[in-house]
């Protein structure tokens, strides 16, 4: 029986900063717009995280029963390490069923009915990331980086904002956006980092497709294009939030100046071609960055 220590380390607590990033962000768009929840806001983090910790545990389940576990690098494994692998797959549903009860909630008290839709096809992309007969993140052919790019991105930021605002403006799209391309490059960089054990494994992801050098440029690529998004969406008036000028661009500047700084200084070891557990720190960094982003930008839109 794994101990509590080898549970909490299985649910991947480090993972979670980036899932609440998308909701912090939908939040400060929503309260700059003047009709911003902290009741909804809360419920959608309740969600994003209860999703993130399902998606950990399914992938602890369905790699550990296929064995595709056996060479990687970070962090060990529940059931790659012993425990039962039904305990493991039970936590899984309870996470999943956790999202299910208090997003429905949110859907029955906002009346956003078509987020029922969505949800549900964010837990089935949830489970057959690595679950199933024929897993697409198995495939290599970049239906995880789309899946987390829709969910992570897009749904977990534009989710969080119609709920609290009914509105879902150009700018909030595209700043959705490059969330989730930023979503995109941290699991391009987990699976750098595992390109010779998944290879080992039989483990086909895009990374392993595309080859490392290779990921690596799709990687500093997804970073930059999110950033430059953001830019825009910056220093072009948005008259329901800021209109332009002085009050906007200067503290637009120094946000975009702290992301960039950050995105460097994450970016450097990919490029300078580090590997193994050097990429562990750069897999931490590009969560900090996503965070970063999420929480800056957000809490820029809020006091707007």
């Amino acid at each position: 029986m794994a101990s509590i220590g080898a549970w909490v380390e299985g649910a991947r607590l480090r993972t979670l900063p980036a899932s609440a990033a998308p909701v912090l962000l939908g939040t400060g768009i929503a309260f700059g717009l003047g009709r911003g929840s902290w009741l909804l806001a809360l419920g959608c983090l309740v969600v994003a995280l209860a999703i993130q910790i399902g998606v950990n545990f399914s992938n602890d389940y369905s790699d550990g029963v296929r064995g595709t576990d056996e060479f990687r690098l970070g962090p060990p494994r529940l059931v790659g390490g012993g425990e039962n692998p039904k305990k493991v797959l039970a936590a899984a549903v309870l996470c999943f069923a956790l999202a299910a009860a208090i997003g429905l909630a949110i859907v029955i008290a906002t009346h956003s009915w078509w987020l029922i839709a969505a949800g549900a096809l964010a837990l089935v992309a949830a489970w057959f990331y690595t679950g199933g007969k024929h897993p697409y993140g198995y495939l290599g052919i970049g239906l995880s980086e789309l899946m987390v790019f829709l969910f992570f991105g897009l749904m977990a930021t534009l989710g969080t904002l119609w709920v609290q605002a009914k509105t879902l403006p150009w700018q909030a799209w595209a700043l959705a956006a490059a969330f989730g391309l930023l979503s995109c490059a941290l699991l391009m960089v987990n699976n750098l980092r595992d390109i010779p054990t998944d290879t080992k494994s039989g483990k086909k992801t895009l990374a392993v497709r595309l080859g490392d050098r290779a990921s690596r440029r799709v990687y500093v690529g997804m970073i930059v294009l999110a950033l430059t998004l953001s830019l825009v969406v910056l220093f072009i008036p948005w008259p329901a939030i800021f209109s332009g000028g002085i009050r906007q661009w200067i503290p637009g500047f120094f946000v975009q100046l702290a992301l960039w700084i950050g995105a460097v200084v994450t970016m450097r070891p990919v490029r300078q071609g580090a590997t193994g557990h050097d990429l562990i720190i750069a897999l931490r960094n590009t969560g900090f960055l996503t965070l970063a982003f999420g929480a800056l930008l957000g809490l820029l839109f809020a006091v707007s």
